[in-house]
């Protein structure tokens, strides 16, 4: 006989049957709600999420055109700044190199008028004098000495303000280097999309790099470095005007002396002049006294000899007298005549040797006044040659080197121009 087989499990019973059929339907609407609302939700976050990266986009791409209009006037100013420090640069080089060139022409002058004084020196007995001439040179060194340091000082002052430019221009090209770098980066960030190939996920990309600074930070050091470039190009420009300013007041102050300095040569050497023809003057009048002195002094030693015969023929006369006889010995007329003429004829031979010996004295006296106006002529043919030397020499300071030609040979001591009478007479002298 057939038996009932009965699985072995829980058994549920018909209400539980019902609310698990309820309860699974109510799930399931509850879940579907509950997906709605997320996909509701989701597009609403899709649409805001959306809607702020496109704004966020479109702003921060503001933002970078914004800055990249702030860099490229920073740069463009930096660029004026740059392009004005070169030109005050290569003016204030080119207002130095004139300062040297000046400073290097004085010693010329310095040379010149130290040749002068050296030249001057030569001067020979009464003729070395403390004279008006020596004052000027001695003046005229210490101005171009004056001159030279004042020169030496600007110069000085021009290579420190160079030094200082170029600091300047090295600090303003590196922040123009940095200028342009931010924009080229900058740029490239602009340039960029989602669908730009080269754009990937990057580590902590929003920390803060080493050395970053603050944009008031960024600005204050742009507007410092210019600040600074044109203050030292305001300096450079008014250096350069007080370099100008003494190149012009040192070559006026040498030009004055220098015409001061000629002024008394040529005064100098009238002055000498005139001596020199008065001297002369005097050597020929004296040369003539000699002369007629000498004639004198021979007609007196014929009027000697002469008075010596008639001396000595009275004598002979008187002694021959003596030898007359007996009372003839008489003291007559003739004795006495002959006698008085004795004794006049030693008198007048008395006075003509003192006239003779204080003419010898007086030709004597003549020749040392002579010997002594002709070493004084030679002293003043020597100096008036000294100087016209001096002033020869000085035409190298208005005649350019390649011009000029001596009017008097430093060596031979002859002159390449035809000279006046009396200076031809100084250098023969000389």
């Amino acid at each position: 006989m057939a038996t009932l087989s009965v699985k072995p499990s829980q058994r549920f019973q018909l209400p539980d049957w019902h609310t698990n059929s309820y309860l699974l339907s109510t799930n399931a609407q509850l879940q579907r709600d509950a997906s709605h609302q997320i996909r509701q939700e989701a597009r609403v976050l899709r649409n805001e999420t959306n809607n702020q990266t496109i704004w966020d986009e479109h702003d921060n791409r503001t933002r970078l055109v914004e800055r990249i209009d702030t860099v490229n006037r920073w740069k463009e100013m930096l660029d004026k700044c740059l392009t004005d420090l070169d030109a005050e640069i290569d003016a204030l080089t080119q207002m130095k190199d004139s300062a040297e060139q000046n400073l290097q022409a004085k010693n010329l002058p310095l040379d010149v008028a130290i040749e002068c004084l050296t030249l001057r020196e030569s001067r020979r007995d009464i003729d070395v004098v403390k004279d008006p001439v020596e004052d000027e040179l001695h003046k005229e060194v210490e101005v171009i000495e004056a001159t030279k340091k004042a020169l030496q000082q600007k110069v000085s002052q021009a290579f420190e303000q160079l030094c200082l430019l170029q600091e300047v221009r090295q600090q303003l090209n590196s922040d123009h280097r940095g200028k342009m770098e931010t924009l080229e980066i900058d740029r490239g960030c602009l340039s960029l999309n989602l669908r730009s190939p080269n754009i990937s996920l990057k580590v902590d990309p929003t920390r803060v790099p080493d050395g970053s600074t603050t944009l008031q930070q960024w600005d204050d050091f742009s507007q410092f470095n210019k600040d600074r470039g044109e203050a030292e190009m305001k300096a450079a420009t008014e250096l350069r005007e007080a370099i100008a300013l003494t190149i012009a007041e040192t070559n006026n102050e040498l030009e004055a002396q220098r015409v001061a300095t000629e002024f008394a040569f040529r005064k100098r050497l009238r002055e000498m002049e005139k001596v020199y023809s008065e001297l002369k003057w005097q050597e020929k009048n004296t040369l003539e006294e000699i002369a007629e002195l000498q004639e004198d002094i021979r007609h007196l030693e014929e009027d000697l000899r002469t008075k010596f015969l008639s001396l000595k023929l009275s004598h002979t006369r008187l002694e021959a007298r003596t030898y007359r006889p007996n009372v003839e010995l008489c003291r007559d007329q003739a004795q006495y005549g002959l006698t008085d003429e004795v004794h006049q004829l030693e008198e007048t031979i008395a006075a003509l040797k003192q006239k003779l010996a204080q003419a010898q004295d007086a030709l004597d006296a003549l020749y040392k006044h002579l010997a002594r106006l002709q070493a004084d002529i030679a002293c003043k043919a020597n100096s008036m040659l000294l100087d016209t030397k001096c002033m020869d020499m000085r035409r190298k300071l208005t005649v350019p080197a390649e011009k000029f030609v001596p009017e008097v040979d430093t060596f031979t001591r002859t002159t390449n121009s035809t000279l006046s009478p009396l200076k031809s007479c100084q250098l023969e002298l000389a």
